[in-house]
C-alpha cells in the first residue's frame, strides 16, 4: 500500500512545481511589460513638458507666430508619443 501513495506524492509535486514556475514566468512578464509602460508614459511626460516650455520660450522671444509657435509644440509632443512606441515595441 506504500508504493501507490508514494507515486501519488511525486505527481503532486511535479504538478505544484510545474504551476509554481508558470506562475512566476507570468510575473517576469507582466513585470517587463510595467517596466516598459512606466518608460513610455516617462518619455511621452517630458515630451509633454519640453513642448511647454518650448511654446513659452518661442512665444516670449517672439521669433515666430503664435501659429508657427503651436506648430513646434505639437511636433515635439509627436516625438515624445513616437518614442514612447519606440520604448514599447
Amino acid at each position: 500500500m506504500v508504493a501507490p501513495r508514494n507515486g501519488l506524492w511525486r505527481r503532486t509535486i511535479g504538478i505544484l512545481t510545474a504551476a509554481g514556475l508558470l506562475a512566476l514566468s507570468g510575473a517576469t512578464l507582466a513585470t517587463n511589460q510595467s517596466q516598459q509602460r512606466q518608460a513610455g508614459r516617462n518619455a511621452n511626460q517630458n515630451a509633454k513638458q519640453q513642448a511647454r516650455s518650448n511654446k513659452v520660450d518661442c512665444r516670449a522671444a517672439n521669433q515666430k507666430s503664435n501659429s508657427q509657435c503651436r506648430q513646434d509644440k505639437r511636433d515635439t509632443k509627436q516625438g515624445g508619443r513616437q518614442q514612447k512606441r519606440d520604448i514599447k515595441y
